[in-house]
């Protein structure tokens, strides 16, 4: 296998579906053939110690993703600088991009001038927000052609490539995210959030953005706290829309069934998957913005929780829906509160999800898996 150079802004301990999905897949990989290139982070050092590869840390975030602007040209200068410096040193002979862009279009220029071959992960949301713009479309799509491969995160992605960017079958393979069976996992003996006691609590894990529809759970809370007062709405991470939804909260009069958690360790958040009643991600389509999978989905069926999602995007993709859980129109706050009265009516239901949820997990989306599908692709 030629080595390869992973290139993602988005990494641990920066937070996000993205970066986890690239910390699982690559650390299992075989030692001498992975470097990485990722964004930085002020806490890095002891995530970086503990991964079994070289990780080299660059400022691979800009505002600019497109090439008509200074600073958006000086951006790709330094990230394909850096790029040629670590294929020369490390002995780089095929590079991964986390996105299409910028990683992927950075990953062009290097192939133009020193024919090492990249491969381009798609999200789903990423593709569709570049159809907003005539220049990203233009180098989405420029990047794509020439990639010699890409992985789509869901069959709904791989869906938008070959029918809105006419990308053929065979160049889109699908690879999902997957989930820490060992870590993410139902532990009876653990000691539910003591602020949580006697109440009946929803949670939700995912940084703030419109997309993942936490003002719709929000506005559905005065309909369910009628017809279940210790209803409690738990919302792990942050995000450019916190301050609108705590003013939302406020002026809904459901502050206090409100609580907005940020940022929280691995051991802290699998604590609050294992004692939730029910884990919600209520996702719907922005604008062009949509869930292209919903990483946080697997990880509360494998903590047995039984899970609600939007019927937007990739995120059905990760349940057997009925069985282990339940698809609903989130554009509207009253589809929410008709799915979740029922649910939370039936306390045998939501357990018996919650088992089957496990079982689906532990049989098709464990690491160890996952990642003998990706050495087959990267090969």
């Amino acid at each position: 296998m030629r080595k390869i150079l992973l290139v993602s802004e988005i990494f641990p301990p920066k937070t996000g579906g993205s970066g986890r999905w690239f910390w699982e897949i690559y650390r299992r990989l075989p030692k001498q053939h992975v470097a990485c290139l990722v964004g930085q982070h002020p806490q890095a050092g002891p995530v970086d110690k503990i991964f079994p590869h070289p990780v080299f840390r660059a400022g691979l975030a800009s505002r600019e993703w497109g090439l008509r602007s200074r600073s958006g040209l000086r951006f790709y200068f330094r990230t394909w600088r850096a790029l040629v410096k670590l294929v020369n040193q490390e002995g780089i002979g095929q590079v991964h991009c986390g996105r299409v862009l910028p990683e992927g279009l950075a990953s062009l220029l290097l192939k133009l001038t020193h024919r090492i071959p990249y491969t381009c992960y798609v999200h789903g949301e990423d593709v569709e927000t570049a159809l907003t713009s005539r220049e990203l479309a233009f180098l989405t799509g420029r990047v794509m052609h020439h990639a010699e491969h890409i992985i789509a995160n869901s069959q709904n992605s791989k869906r938008i490539l070959t029918e809105k960017w006419g990308m053929p079958d065979h160049k889109v393979t699908v690879m999902t995210p997957g989930v820490d069976i060992e870590k993410f996992c139902p532990d009876p003996a653990s000691f539910r959030p003591p602020h949580w006691t006697g109440k009946r609590v929803i949670l939700t894990v995912g940084r703030l953005q419109k997309r993942k529809g936490h003002d719709m759970m929000i506005r559905a809370l005065p309909e369910l706290i009628k017809i279940f007062p210790d209803i409690h709405y738990c919302i792990v991470g942050d995000g450019d829309e916190r301050c609108n939804l705590e003013t939302l909260s406020i002026n809904l009069g459901v502050a206090e069934h409100v609580e907005f958690a940020g940022e929280i360790d691995d051991r802290e958040m699998v604590v609050r998957y294992r004692h939730c009643e029910l884990f919600a991600l209520p996702n719907r389509r922005v604008g062009n913005d949509d869930e292209g999978f919903g990483m946080v989905l697997l990880e509360a069926q494998a903590c047995g929780r039984s899970v609600l999602a939007g019927d937007s995007g990739g995120t059905s993709e990760t349940m057997v829906e009925g069985e282990t859980g339940v698809v609903c129109d989130c554009t509207a706050p009253e589809h929410i509160v008709a799915k979740l009265r029922w649910l939370l009516s039936e306390p045998e239901l939501l357990v018996n999800m919650g088992i089957k949820g496990r079982a689906h997990m532990q049989e098709n989306f464990s690491w160890s898996a996952l990642t003998s599908r990706a050495l087959t692709i990267f090969q």
